[in-house]
């Protein structure tokens, strides 16, 4: 017993003088990675926490990611596709049934529907009041249309009744209502006859008439007076159009005097000339003669006195606008 302590206190294992060189070096390497870490950490760089975070704090972050994730998903859907996805959902989660969400198609009306309540044969000052959306189509639609020839449906002439309306771009360009029959169901384009006609119709509730004109070929024609006989438009002549323009109602007025006055002259010298012996009163009641036929021969709108009185007036040549417009005159009847 003595022989094993005196081993042990001489040269034995001296376990404090371990344990407190083994504290040292550890402190001295914490110390060292502790440098080394300030040495590398970054001022923007968060500390790392090394407590066990909460579970809220973890709910809270899948839920922010799973709303990032979903948000990003229904971005890259159309209107459409995004509509389906939430009633899907209501659906799944609420229960019911998909026609329950089907729009009603009863009141649906296109654009051609719009036009047909709206549309107005003629418009006036009146009918531009209170205009909506709808009035506005139609009104936009009637601007289009060609309002010189009328397209007729005599399909009930027998009955007396007639259906009008303006022409198309396309029928302008085709010819048709002009030089085509303006019957909807007729493409003759000889023997065609102009006809005005005095239009009575009843629109929204409301009795109007118009007077329209209408080209129509023989056969139609006859159909459009069935019953009585329209005014027939004919085209004048391209002097009489002149002469009315030109001839004023002052200027008929002048002429009318001045040939009631020169035949109550002329009246007055055959009766002297009477008297006289018959050799001299035929030689001047010849030379009277002529000169009433050469007075009547000069212009209507000026006479022979006239001719002296000052310069001659200045003739206006006509623009190129009055030049189309002139031959254009004779299309349009």
């Amino acid at each position: 017993m003595d022989n094993l302590v005196k081993v042990h206190g001489g040269g034995g294992y001296n376990s404090d003088f371990s344990d407190d060189d083994g504290q040292e070096e550890s402190s001295q390497k914490d110390l060292k990675r502790k440098r080394e870490e300030e040495f590398l950490h970054k001022p923007f760089q968060k500390d790392q926490h090394s407590q066990v975070a909460h579970r809220s704090l973890h709910a809270n972050e899948v839920d922010r990611e799973e709303a990032r994730n979903r948000r990003a998903h229904l971005i890259s859907m159309n209107a459409f596709e995004r509509h389906k996805k939430f009633v899907g959902d209501y659906i799944l989660y609420y229960g019911g049934q998909l026609a329950d969400f089907r729009r009603s198609t009863a009141k649906d009306k296109t654009d051609v529907d719009v036009l047909r309540e709206n549309h107005r044969f003629l418009w006036r000052d009146e009918d531009e009041e209170d205009m909506t959306w709808e009035k506005e189509l139609a009104k936009k639609y009637y601007d289009k249309l060609f309002k010189e020839y009328c397209i007729a449906d005599l399909s009930r002439y027998k009955e007396n009744k007639f259906g009008f309306r303006w022409r198309t771009e396309n029928e302008v360009v085709s010819g048709k209502g002009q030089f085509q029959c303006g019957n909807k169901r007729c493409e003759t384009q000889e023997g065609l006859k102009s006809w005005e006609v005095n239009f009575a119709y009843v629109e929204h509730g409301e009795k109007r008439n118009a007077l329209v004109k209408l080209r129509l070929c023989p056969e139609c024609s006859f159909k459009l007076n069935y019953h009585h006989k329209r005014k027939e438009v004919k085209a004048k002549t391209k002097s009489k159009r002149l002469s009315e323009e030109n001839q004023e109602p002052s200027q008929k007025k002048k002429r009318r005097k001045r040939l009631s006055s020169h035949s109550r002259k002329h009246k007055d010298k055959h009766k002297e000339h009477r008297d006289l012996s018959g050799s001299s009163s035929s030689s001047e009641g010849s030379l009277t003669s002529d000169k009433d036929s050469e007075a009547e021969d000069e212009p209507e709108g000026r006479s022979e006195g006239d001719h002296w009185r000052g310069p001659a007036p200045a003739v206006e040549e006509k623009s190129r606008d009055e030049e189309f417009d002139e031959y254009f005159e004779d299309m349009f009847l």
